[in-house]
């Protein structure tokens, strides 16, 4: 969740226009959902099952920050605007939405009647890959800090790639959790699809397109 980046030029140069914005703001920003959700479920507001609903919004939220994270590299690699500063930030907001998510469930929904919570883990399907996703972002969330960089070198790159599985098994559960093929899980899943096949295109795109300057070169000649 947190990216990790060659140490910065020496040369200070004034930062993009996108970058200009504090990452405490991110933090702000993205809570306003979960805080509106429980206003409008304390006021009434969230229809006929406000419990449902409030689970509902807090684990679409979880999925969003998730494709949100993901698709920080992607949009550095096609367009160059680098938005890393911010990556942290957005994934953990996708696991404190994710544990919400649980906690609404457990809390408003079971009542913490912790038997049935696990009987419907153990057998419920989609409840099964949504608390796995929600374990897995654990490890995720409390290394995302420099500390936890240098602590762990090579071996943090490849616990972090488990974000790529976190986010097909959120698609999943939102697949899954609703009936029929409703079409607001089945964009989410394809974008997630969508950002899961750049991850196996990347790198042949990044060396087609650094040496296409040298063949157009030694081509003018």
């Amino acid at each position: 969740m947190l990216d990790r980046t060659a140490p910065a030029a020496r040369t200070v140069r004034k930062p993009d226009l996108w970058n200009r914005v504090p990452v405490w703001l991110v933090y702000v920003v993205a809570f306003i959902p979960a805080i509106w959700g429980f206003y409008q479920g304390a006021t009434g507001r969230l229809g006929a099952d406000p419990v449902k609903t409030f689970e509902h919004l807090l684990g679409i939220w979880a999925l969003r920050f998730l494709i949100l994270t993901l698709m920080v590299t992607p949009i550095r690699d096609l367009t160059g605007v680098s938005l890393l500063r911010y990556r942290r930030a957005l994934g953990l907001m996708a696991f404190y939405y994710g544990l919400m998510h649980f906690s609404a469930y457990m809390i408003l929904d079971q009542a913490l009647n912790l038997q049935t919570v696990v009987e419907d883990i153990a057998k419920r399907p989609f409840i099964t890959i949504g608390m796995a996703a929600l374990v897995l972002m654990i490890p995720l969330a409390l290394t995302s800090n420099r500390w936890s960089i240098r602590k762990l070198g090579a071996n943090w790159n490849r616990l972090h790639k488990l974000i790529y599985v976190i986010a097909a098994a959120g698609a999943l559960h939102f697949i899954i959790g609703v009936k029929g093929w409703p079409a607001e899980p089945v964009i989410y899943a394809g974008i997630v699809a969508v950002l899961l096949g750049w991850r196996a295109v990347r790198k042949p795109f990044i060396r087609r397109r650094r040496s296409a300057p040298a063949k157009a070169a030694s081509a003018s000649r």
